[in-house]
């Protein structure tokens, strides 16, 4: 709306509620934050700015040469633009007893509501997937008073955000707070007859379980691109515009591929949608690419992490370490690459900036 002040700009979206903060569900989860919270924009916003919100509207089917797409509800749109922001699914991987009652997934609104509903009397809750939405939503779920196990794969937690050092001494904090891990192992079986009973885990143990949560990762939503006839791969692939392989249509968010990267981050999304909503209108911003960065609250600790965070040890580091941080800040060449901040996470927007600059390391205050 910034860059053209007179065209129709119109929202379709199948959820019934305005778009959220999916990433504060575990908030909601956690019973400290209303629902009506998670709502990003009240209805005056789009109305101040002539933006159409049509919510609970499925779009089953497009007809790019007609420049059409008709909803599950017979209604038919024209475009001049489109914009795809179809975001991704949870993924739920082919494990045996996986489809009984008491498994979920957390992506959406409706997701959170139907854990809170069944976890209300379950209490052994088994975490499938040692990733962020699995830590934030088992912290809400520990809130509540349950017994919270978490298996993972990977030998260490946050394998995207954490190094080996970093990620121990997450561990341990969350360990110290009532969480119980398992690591480098992976789910064979959820048993139950019907309705969960317990987890039995690769190298031989079952855990005792009323209530899985399987958090195993997302996959993009390439339905519509594919009925449009669009270019995709792992993603809906899009040049440096923005635009996919139709120069009339666009796409953003976690479906989006720009070069060989689906980013699946908050902050790519923002900065792409901008990006896109610019170009629609006529405006010629170029999408350069986004520094993997977040920042948030795992289990009530402040952590954040970009760019390079060296879990290999390749680069020269700087490391700050206390009894409650951990920072680490990853050098190549004498330009910052990367951090990682664990407890402190106070100076973070000031570090990525100094990370997209490529700054010389004389010209910033690292440990």
């Amino acid at each position: 709306r910034k860059q053209d002040d007179t065209g129709r700009i119109i929202i379709l979206t199948d959820e019934k509620l305005p778009f959220y903060y999916r990433i504060r569900l575990n908030e909601y989860i956690g019973g400290t934050l209303e629902e009506q919270d998670l709502v990003a924009r009240k209805a005056d916003w789009y109305a101040e700015r002539r933006i159409e919100l049509i919510t609970g509207t499925r779009v089953i089917d497009a007809d790019p040469e007609q420049q059409i797409v008709r909803t599950e509800n017979k209604q038919q749109f024209s475009y001049d633009r489109l914009l795809l922001a179809t975001g991704s699914h949870s993924y739920l991987p082919p494990i045996e007893g996986v489809n009984q009652q008491g498994v979920f997934t957390l992506r959406t609104v409706d997701d959170a509501r139907r854990i809170i509903s069944f976890a209300e009397t379950r209490e052994k809750v088994v975490l499938v997937g040692g990733g962020l939405l699995g830590l934030e939503t088992g912290s809400a779920l520990l809130g509540k008073g349950k017994k919270v196990t978490v298996v993972e794969f990977f030998p260490r937690l946050l394998p995207r955000q954490l190094d080996t050092k970093g990620a121990a001494r997450l561990m341990q904090i969350m360990q110290d707070r009532g969480f119980s891990f398992r690591l480098g192992t992976s789910v064979r079986e959820i048993a139950g007859g019907g309705a969960v009973a317990s987890v039995h885990l690769q190298k031989g143990e079952i855990l005792p379980a009323d209530m899985v949560i399987v958090s195993a990762g997302v996959r993009p939503n390439l339905e519509p691109a594919q009925r449009l006839g669009l270019a995709t791969d792992k993603g809906i692939i899009v040049d440096s515009t923005l635009r996919t392989s139709r120069p009339e249509i666009f796409a953003a968010g976690d479906a989006a591929q720009f070069g060989n990267h689906l980013y699946g981050i908050w902050p790519a999304a923002m900065e792409q949608g901008r990006a896109a909503g610019t170009n629609m209108a006529g405006g010629g911003v170029i999408y350069e690419g986004s520094t993997p960065a977040n920042k948030l609250k795992v289990g009530g600790i402040d952590l954040a992490a970009a760019g390079e965070i060296d879990a290999e040890d390749r680069f020269e580091s700087r490391i700050e370490e206390t009894d409650t941080v951990y920072r680490k800040f990853v050098i190549d060449d004498n330009h910052l690459v990367g951090c990682i901040m664990l407890g402190d996470t106070a100076d973070f927007a000031r570090t990525v900036r100094a990370i997209n600059e490529q700054m010389d390391i004389t010209q910033i205050k690292l440990p």
